[in-house]
């Protein structure tokens, strides 16, 4: 794990939001802020852009839990939260709301090195299928696309599929462009003429 990351601890008591900076320096990672306040959550994110945002909380409620997904962005980093009680509703809630770990029971010093390290790479295993799922998304309205443009070539010109596809991958060629650009072109020139 890289130990080059900025960690952002909430946590109220100075005093334990100490421990958990000590805690954090002992495992390696030395680029850690504190904030007391959750409500300053928004403001320190942008103030120290993050990479992990740990949380200390005895009680956290469902509107904390999506303040804290909306403003700490938890598609872009990793979030763990620690509490010391929940109920199903609650730990539901912070799963939806993107919380990388979510351990009940409190924060205990010597489980801080492996639960972030186990929320990182969650973290980045979610990033990581979110990232193909998006890219899946893309192929497939991609494919929508040239196929629509394929469509309105074949009965313009009375092409073939193959000779529309041609076509298509000849004026891309030709333009410098991406198959894919040309066919948008077409398919936009097309709706705006119908």
């Amino acid at each position: 794990m890289s130990k080059n990351l900025r960690i952002l601890v909430v946590e109220a008591n100075a005093a334990k939001a100490q421990d958990i900076i000590d805690a954090l320096s002992d495992a390696g990672w030395r680029d850690v802020h504190a904030l007391a306040q959750i409500s300053g959550l928004e403001r320190s994110i942008k103030t120290h852009a993050p990479d992990i945002v740990l949380i200390d909380m005895e009680n956290p409620d469902r509107d904390t839990l999506e303040h804290i997904s909306l403003v700490s962005d938890t598609k872009s980093r990793t979030v763990a939260m620690f509490v010391d009680q929940t109920d199903e509703e609650l730990t539901q809630a912070a799963l939806a709301a993107g919380v990388s770990a979510y351990v009940v029971d409190g924060l205990q010093m010597n489980r801080i090195k492996p639960v972030l390290e186990t929320a990182i790479a969650r973290f980045q295993i979610m990033r990581q299928m979110q990232s193909e799922l998006d890219a899946a998304k893309q192929a497939l309205e991609d494919r929508k696309t040239l196929d629509r443009a394929k469509g309105i070539l074949m009965r313009r010109r009375s092409l073939t599929e193959d000779a529309a596809y041609s076509l298509l991958r000849k004026t891309a060629m030709d333009q410098g462009r991406k198959v894919i650009d040309v066919a948008q072109a077409l398919v936009t020139a097309s709706d705006l003429l119908s």
